[in-house]
């Protein structure tokens, strides 16, 4: 069987929709791609969970059985525990603070140790912040969190996140949140704004809030040697490329994002907005999940996080 380096299709697999910005962003590196090598080197995509879910996509590109994928970069953090650094709870402010970070040292220093598991980091996108919705009350303080039963990914650092607020956290595959929350099984939920109109979790929610409490990153990642086997300009090409898609796709996020919020406000959420001071308290409340996440991941990912911020 030939490497897949020295062919001439790039394989790509992602778990996201077809219609989702981040799989449209490929559309355009495929386009891009083809333009810039007279179609010597052409990309082919399966988004939608063509070849199987994130974790199968991660194994494929790290056989090689792909040349890579596009997935929530908290997919890769069981491979590169550095990676759970980007998710200190109420760290950033804007997105601009979050592509700050990455498209910094800190992205630098993320790209090394997926280097040293096999991975080039390609780009990172926007997933975007995530949101709390509940049926009990607005949140507008620390103690609105108080008792609610929120629906949270399986991440560990997200779960104690949390718990720390005094909130009764849950972890639920998503395709399950609209009838337990229908059901009253759940009280509230979080997801961006987009995933959050998408599944119309406003039939069974009443409250928005812009807690921005994580962001989450879309990170395109290849197989090391399969690109490092490819030709100076080939890999130019294919990140000349993968540029032009990110910025396309990091600005469409955030329409998509301001969007999809007026629109569940238009479909009758009470919107309500979290002031600076309570931001502060929460991010207080939570300075025990970070003391973790640094004993669980090293001081050093986690405080060039910090130090990026605070410039």
């Amino acid at each position: 069987m030939p490497s897949i380096a020295n062919a001439e299709t790039l394989r790509f697999g992602g778990n996201f929709p077809a219609d989702h910005s981040s799989s449209k962003a490929m559309e355009i590196f495929k386009e891009e791609l083809a333009s810039r090598t007279d179609d010597d080197l052409t990309a082919q995509l399966f988004p939608g969970m063509q070849l199987g879910g994130a974790g199968e996509n991660i194994d494929q590109v790290s056989a090689g059985a792909i040349m890579g994928t596009w997935i929530g970069i908290a997919y890769l953090s069981r491979i590169v525990p550095e990676l759970e650094a980007l998710s200190l709870p109420f760290a950033f402010d804007s997105r601009e603070d979050a592509f700050r970070v990455i498209d910094g040292e800190v992205g630098d220093m993320l790209d090394e140790k997926l280097a040293e598991k096999g991975f080039v980091a390609l780009g990172y996108m926007e997933l975007g912040f995530r949101n709390v919705t509940n049926n009990i009350r607005p949140i507008e303080s620390l103690e609105d969190f108080d008792g609610l039963k929120i629906r949270l990914q399986p991440n560990q650092t997200h779960l104690d996140t949390f718990r720390a607020l005094g909130a009764n956290p849950v972890s639920m595959d998503i395709k399950e949140v609209y009838g337990a929350l229908q059901q009253g099984v759940l009280d509230g939920q979080e997801n961006p704004y987009s995933v959050i109109a998408t599944r119309r979790l406003d039939e069974v929610q009443k409250y928005l809030s812009d807690t921005r409490h994580f962001y989450d990153y879309i990170v395109v990642v290849a197989n090391r040697d399969a690109f490092n086997n490819l030709t100076d300009e080939q890999q130019q090409a294919v990140q000349g490329s993968m540029e032009k898609a990110v910025e396309w796709q990091r600005n469409k996020a955030a329409e998509e994002a301001d969007a999809a919020r007026q629109t569940l406000i238009d479909r009758g959420m009470e919107f309500s907005s979290l002031s600076t001071e309570t931001r502060d308290q929460l991010r207080e409340a939570t300075q025990g999940v970070v003391k973790e996440l640094k004993d669980k991941i090293g001081a050093d990912a986690v405080e060039s996080v910090q130090a990026e911020l605070n410039k």
